[in-house]
Order: structure tokens, then C-alpha cells, then sequence
């Protein structure tokens, strides 16, 4: 799971902070916008003071059903990966799921090259996670713990996908650093990047 940037208590990802924050303010204006207009129509009620919003209101509360999947080459071995695309998959990622079989795996298409950082919260069962640059090369696996709110941050910067599969699955497969991950229709910067860069 990507852990949100900003966040205390981090998530599979710390490069949201901008948008944590949007999510904040429209919640705190809305709050406030429902609040002035309830205290405008009845003055005898006094308002009640706002609760702020914790890293638990903001996370997913249940696993997420089973998103789109693509085929992935990595060598000799194939995959098929769920595909998180958008900001609420990625942050829900396999939090929740138990039972995590060798064939089950998940793609982040993060959205802009980065230093990601995922953790574990609310993710019942170990998992192994590749970090990918956007050619689809694998620069660095690693073990996350089950339920680890540390995020478990990038050497590099480069980051533009992020595969998590069961724990152990690139040791097992023989899938190291150096290994390119492909799809049918070429490399991952050719299927999923705009003008395949």
C-alpha cells in the first residue's frame, strides 16, 4: 500500500502530501461552510468544536474487490497483476486481504517518477515488493512486514512502478535487481506512460 504523504502514521506511501492536504482543507471548509449555515438557522444550539481529522479517517476501511489485471513477463516468469491506477487504489493497495497465494500479485502505476515509500498498515499477511524504474527495470526488492506502519522507503528517486506480490515470490522465482518487467505490448513506459515515456 502506497503510504500518503504527510501522514503521522504513513501508509504504503509519503508523496501525497499536496493532496492529503486538499483532502483536509475541503473537509475543514465543508465543516465549517455546514457549521456556519446550522449555527445561521438555529442560534440556540452553540456549535461543536472540530475534531481533527486522524490518518484513520482518511484510510480505507475494508480490502478493496479485485481490480483489472495485466500480464506481466519478468523473464521466465508471468504474472497476472491487479493494476493500481488510481490515487484511492494505491492507497488501499492489498490492505485488509489475508490468504495471499504465489500467483497473486499487484502493479502500482505511481503517477510521476519518485522515491516511494509503502508500508504495511491494516495489511494482515508479509508481502515482497519490487521497485521499479519507468523502463521497467526492478532497481530494488524488498520484504514488508505485515502490519509495519514504517514506510519502507526507496534508495533512489527513480521509482515510477511498484510491484507487490506474496512474500518471498522474487526469491523463490529467481527475480532480482537488473530483471525488466514487460506486457504484451512492450515495456511498462511504452504501456502505461504517455508517449510511452
Amino acid at each position: 500500500m502506497r503510504r500518503p504523504r504527510g501522514a503521522s502514521l504513513q501508509i504504503e506511501f509519503s508523496t501525497n502530501i499536496r493532496h492529503i492536504d486538499r483532502v483536509k482543507f475541503f473537509i475543514h471548509l465543508a465543516l465549517l461552510l455546514g457549521a456556519t449555515f446550522f449555527v445561521g438557522c438555529h442560534k440556540d444550539n452553540p456549535p461543536t468544536p472540530d475534531k481533527p481529522l486522524t490518518i484513520e479517517d482518511i484510510l480505507p476501511k475494508q480490502a478493496q474487490t479485485k481490480l483489472p489485471t495485466v500480464k506481466i513477463y519478468l523473464g521466465a516468469e508471468t504474472l497476472d497483476a491487479e493494476l493500481a491506477l488510481t490515487e484511492k487504489q494505491e492507497m488501499t493497495g492489498m490492505m485488509f486481504r489475508s490468504n495471499i497465494q504465489d500467483t497473486d500479485s499487484m502493479l502500482f502505476v505511481l503517477p510521476s517518477t519518485q522515491r516511494a515509500n509503502f508500508w504495511m498498515m491494516h495489511c494482515p499477511e508479509s508481502i515482497s515488493a519490487a521497485y521499479i524504474d519507468p523502463e521497467g527495470v526492478i532497481l530494488e526488492v524488498h520484504h514488508l512486514e505485515k502490519n509495519d506502519t514504517n514506510g519502507v522507503i526507496a534508495a533512489t528517486d527513480n521509482v515510477r512502478f511498484v510491484l507487490e506480490t506474496s512474500d518471498g515470490w522474487f526469491t523463490r522465482h529467481n527475480v532480482g535487481v537488473g530483471a525488466v518487467i514487460r506486457t504484451d505490448k512492450g515495456s511498462l513506459a511504452q504501456t502505461f506512460l504517455p508517449g510511452g515515456q
